[in-house]
Formats: structure tokens, sequence, C-alpha cells
């Protein structure tokens, strides 16, 4: 227990060291690159500021809409395609046209549909995070044991209760997976939205302070949104292993 909690903050506070000691000797120009020490205290002083957290706040309004709609749009998707190998040969085409699209590369269109307020940032959130979502809803669909669907199906389960039953129990792994890739996909489209539409957020705060040229400050707002990422996707791990304590995977990890 000791070793696997130590050893990660002992290679960052490694890390971290070094960074500050090729800083101060400035063998890395501290004018782009300022000492840790300043960093983390820049940090400290924005934390204490109303102005931070109502960024934190714009910055996760953002996130959470886009990563909802995903769901709400990944999910029964993924399920209903998932169960029809008919429907899935013919949507196919469709998906793999979309799902490799840069979602930065719809910025202009919207701008010019929702404008560079919150609606933009949760369109570019929701059309990054839905696809890794429905593909893993798809995957999880489509790899439930047969024999566990037929052993239902003479047992008279009608469609419905098959799916309750038997399909979801087995994708429900593959979502939960989906739901984390997801998380993280929609927090840096909603980032990228701040730092180039201009929307609400701490992308718009990283935005100023680079235009200011406040070096510490921008890379302190970095170090946070790196902070918020970890911290969402430690939530979503922590609640997969909580939903799925059951599953063989997360009796390995437990263990």
């Amino acid at each position: 227990m000791i070793r696997r909690w130590a050893l990660p903050w002992l290679g960052v506070l490694t890390v971290l060291v070094a960074l500050e000691a090729l800083t101060r000797g400035e063998v890395i120009s501290p004018r782009y690159f300022p000492p840790p020490t300043e960093t983390f205290a820049a940090l400290l002083d924005e934390v204490q500021t109303g102005e931070f957290w109502s960024a934190v706040g714009n910055t996760l309004q953002g996130w959470a809409l886009g990563l909802g709609i995903a769901a709400l749009i990944a999910i029964p998707a993924g399920v209903v395609i998932g169960s029809s190998r008919l429907l899935y040969r013919a949507v196919r085409a469709v998906i793999e046209f979309l799902r490799p699209i840069p979602s930065v590369a719809l910025i202009p269109l919207a701008v010019l549909i929702y404008g560079s307020g919150l609606e933009s940032k949760v369109f570019l959130a929701a059309f990054a995070s839905t696809w890794p979502l429905l593909m893993q809803t798809l995957y999880g669909v489509q790899d439930v044991d047969p024999v566990a669907t037929d052993t239902a199906r003479s047992f008279g389960f009608s469609a419905p209760e098959r799916l309750l039953r038997v399909t979801l129990p087995s994708a429900i792994p593959y979502i939960a997976t989906g739901v984390r890739i997801s998380a993280a996909v929609s927090l840096i489209l909603a980032v990228t939205a701040e730092l180039v539409i201009g929307s609400a957020g701490l992308g718009r705060e990283i935005n100023l302070a680079r235009q200011g040229e406040a070096t510490d400050l921008m890379y302190a707002l970095i170090v946070a949104t790196g902070l918020l990422g970890w911290l969402i996707n430690a939530a979503c791990a922590h609640g997969e292993r909580r939903v799925l304590h059951w599953h063989p995977s997360q009796r390995a990890v437990a263990r």
C-alpha cells in the first residue's frame, strides 16, 4: 500500500525538483517556463478568488452538459444499433464517416449557429464525446454471449426482458469504459472551445493570462485544468469500481 501510493508522488516530486533546478539555473528560460514554485504560488493565490471558481464552474457546466447529451444519444443508439446486425450494417458507413471528423474543425460551424456562448461549447463537447461512448456501447452489445441470449429465449424471456437481464448487464463494463473516455474528451473540447471561441471558463482565463504576459498565472491555470481532468478521471474510475464490483476485472483490481 505504501509503495503503491508513495512511488507515484516520489516521481512527481522528482520531476518538479528537476524543473525547479533547470529554471533557476536558466537552462530553461524562466521567461517562458517559470519555476514550479512560482506557478504553484500563483495557483494558490488564484484559488482564493471568486473569479477562479466561477471559471471552474463554467468549464464544468459545459463539460457536464456535453457529456450528458452524449450519453443520452450514444447509449440508446448503441443498444438499438448493436442489437440488429442489419441496422448496424446500414449505418456503419455513416458512423465511420462522422467519427473521425476532428471536433475542432466544427468550431466555425458552432460559432455560426450558436455564437460564442455556452451553446457552442456544449455542442463541441457533445459531438466529440458521443463517438467513444457509442462505439463502446456497440461493442458491448455485440459481445454478449449468444449462449446466454439463447438460454434466456428458451426460458421464455421476451425481447425487453432479454435486453434488461442479459444484454445490458453484459454491456455495462463497456459502457462504463466509454463514459470514462468520453468524460476526458468532453473536458478537452470544453477547454478548447473556451480557448478558441472565448466562452467563459478556464480556457478563456488561460488565454487572457497569455495576452497579459502573466506566464506564471497561465501555467497555474493549465495545472488547474490538469488537476480537474485528473479528478474527473478518478471519480469515473471510482464509480466504475462501485458499479462493477461484481465484474471479474474489478475484483482483480480490488485484490
